[in-house]
């Protein structure tokens, strides 16, 4: 399905599948200021992706044990959005692009979801490493166009280390500066234009 036109709202839309969600400075909502979301569905009922930049304090082998070694630098578990907190979704970065691998599905090129309930040390030649997402961000038919519309979101590439950055806090102001022109201004933006 991925970059199919799919009628959204009354209008066709392009799978948005593998994009970056970048909070604009115009985003009210304090559960994604600053925040870089990977889009991982995108489909005529809604969307779905996980929050890149929100680490936690929780390492992923106290909460996952088995999975802990594959986590990367920093191998703890991110705030993956404000939906089903209670809930895991782990991305996983393949050592080459794989489209048939039991437990893995395809978000881009070499990055995708990988289901926890596989043995781990049956993919461990194939991963090149993981992150581990307790929630997600969701949205229902056509409110993520909307909120595009109004300025909330930028839609950007992903490039696929993105996901696995060392340093996630800094991955807001990265992603904007390599934009370029003024929406890497944007990226100098202050957090409370108030103390500017």
């Amino acid at each position: 399905m991925q970059g199919e036109g799919q009628a959204i709202g009354g209008r066709t839309t392009e799978s948005m599948i593998g994009k970056l969600l970048v909070a604009t400075p115009a985003l009210k909502d304090p559960n994604f200021d600053r925040t870089v979301v990977l889009l991982v569905a995108h489909e005529p009922g809604g969307a779905l992706g996980v929050v890149l930049n929100r680490a936690t304090e929780v390492p992923v082998a106290d909460v996952l044990r088995d999975w802990g070694d594959l986590a990367r630098h920093p191998a703890v578990l991110f705030e993956g959005g404000p939906v089903q907190p209670e809930s895991a979704i782990c991305l996983a970065r393949m050592r080459t692009p794989v489209r048939r691998l039991k437990g893995f599905h395809q978000v881009s090129g070499a990055v995708g979801t990988l289901d926890l309930s596989v043995d781990p040390q049956r993919l461990r030649e194939n991963v090149q490493g993981i992150r581990v997402f307790a929630g997600y961000a969701g949205w229902s038919t056509g409110q993520l166009e909307q909120e595009i519309e109004d300025g909330s979101w930028f839609v950007l590439d992903a490039l696929p280390g993105d996901a696995f950055v060392d340093r996630p806090d800094d991955l807001w102001p990265m992603v904007l500066r390599r934009q370029g022109g003024m929406m890497a201004a944007v990226a100098h933006f202050p957090p409370d234009v108030a103390l500017n």
